[in-house]
């Protein structure tokens, strides 16, 4: 695949799709300028609220969704038949690879977040609490590729990482996309725990 900016690929999902996400604007680290003095500390807090809140979203968007979701959620939210980054690192894994693939998640999480948001706005409208918690739960992820950019490009000069994003939901019934939704949060539920298990320690002051 390509160099291609990290933005037009966030648009590329009628498919699983594979690309190299530029971190800054030239063809190398844009320097320290991006990272805030505290960006260490705030990186483990932005994981510590996603790890919190993953939970109570997913069952936020079952109860949003009703029947047959809420009854027949192992079968219908089983998330083994979707994609979702690999994520292998354990902590004692290498720092940097650790970010690496800290990065290929939340890269994937955020382009699936804005595809469940844009399904709820149309399928359920008025549902003010879900839609809210999917925004901010972007809002949090987008500030977390901000500041893992920042640790990349700062710590170890990498400004280029190979990622994927998930398909996308367009075109499909109302059934299916509830149903993609729902695979992806569940499967976020689970990663998202074992993300925290691995990098807040590699976060924690010294």
């Amino acid at each position: 695949t390509g160099v291609v900016p990290f933005v037009a690929l966030l648009l590329l999902q009628r498919r699983p799709v594979a690309g190299r996400a530029l971190l800054g604007t030239g063809a190398s680290c844009p320097g320290h300028s991006l990272c805030r003095a505290n960006v260490q500390e705030q990186t483990r807090r932005q994981v510590a609220l996603l790890n919190a809140t993953a939970q109570d979203l997913f069952s936020l968007y079952l109860k949003c969704q009703g029947e047959p979701f809420s009854s027949e959620t192992d079968k219908l939210c089983n998330p083994n038949s979707i994609f979702f980054p690999a994520f292998r690192v354990n902590r004692t894994s290498e720092r940097k690879e650790v970010m690496v693939a800290m990065y290929k998640l939340f890269a994937f999480l955020n382009a699936s977040l804005g595809n469940i948001t844009r399904d709820q706005e149309e399928l359920n409208p008025t549902a003010k609490e879900l839609l809210d918690r999917l925004h901010n739960t972007t809002k949090t992820t987008r500030g977390l590729i901000s500041n893992l950019t920042c640790l990349l490009c700062k710590n170890y000069n990498i400004f280029q990482v190979d990622v994927s994003y998930g398909e996308s939901s367009k075109g499909k019934s109302s059934f299916k996309k509830k149903q993609q939704g729902c695979q992806v949060l569940r499967k976020y539920v689970q990663v998202i725990a074992q993300a925290a298990r691995v990098l807040l320690p590699h976060l924690s002051p010294p």
